[in-house]
């Protein structure tokens, strides 16, 4: 009860950065379900400039939790089919240095230093920090974990910004491609975002992709604290 007191008591502001990055998604997915019936030709007019504006907006959509990843996946493949990948892919990029940047000058550490204030969090913070690469791209691939929430934790974690950028779009691909091709194929954007994962095939990757992170994430974890507890009997034996 201490741990929770003091972890609230320290770090409020971080946590509730970290609750509305879950919650926001949920009202940013139905408002824009709104926008898509209610102007579904708006996005297949665009000049090249409005292009490019479309992609910086959902960049910063992405970074603050307004739009979660998969529907933007999905729309784009939808409006702008394979020619737009491309710009998918940065916007995902520029969105994950918007979130890094964000969690960094909020947060300035604070949640990171808690954690040492406990030796063997602390430790496992450490070896998570160390197998970092793994961890991002692990992160990514699955398409339930918040992607804004999650790239908050990450850069509290202490991950490097070029590497966190650089796994992040490693780790998205994957589904990202998948989402993207539905929108592609899809002859009514509405009826798709409204059940995204609709179908034997759909279900039957979304299933292996959340399995594929979440095993992976137990194996890291399990590693890192295996690791933390290691090093503090060596500790104790070097005493």
């Amino acid at each position: 009860m201490n741990f929770l007191r003091e972890l609230f008591q320290k770090n409020f502001s971080t946590l509730l950065t970290m609750f509305l990055l879950v919650a926001v998604p949920l009202l940013g997915s139905s408002s824009l379900l709104y926008l898509l019936y209610k102007y579904q030709d708006l996005l297949q007019n665009l000049s090249a400039g409005q292009v490019l504006l479309y992609f910086v907006v959902i960049a910063f959509t992405m970074a603050f939790a307004f739009t979660p990843t998969t529907v933007v996946a999905i729309v784009t493949g939808y409006y702008f089919g394979w020619g737009g990948l491309a710009g998918m892919v940065l916007a995902y990029a520029l969105a994950s240095a918007i979130g890094y940047e964000l969690a960094v000058r909020l947060d300035h550490g604070k949640l990171r230093d808690f954690m040492h204030h406990f030796p063997k969090a602390g430790a496992v913070v450490d070896e998570l920090q160390q197998q970092s690469w793994q961890l991002i791209i692990l992160t990514r691939l699955s398409p339930v974990l918040p992607f804004a929430l999650m790239t908050f934790v990450l850069a509290m974690v202490g991950v490097a910004r070029r590497r966190f950028l650089a796994a992040s779009v490693v780790g998205m691909l994957p589904r990202s491609l998948f989402f993207y091709w539905l929108g592609t194929k899809a002859s009514d954007v509405l009826a798709l975002l409204r059940d995204p994962d609709g179908g034997t095939l759909g279900k039957v990757v979304v299933v292996g992709l959340v399995v594929a992170s979440l095993g992976g994430l137990y194996v890291v974890f399990n590693r890192a604290l295996k690791k933390a507890l290691q090093r503090g009997v060596d500790a104790k034996k070097a005493r």
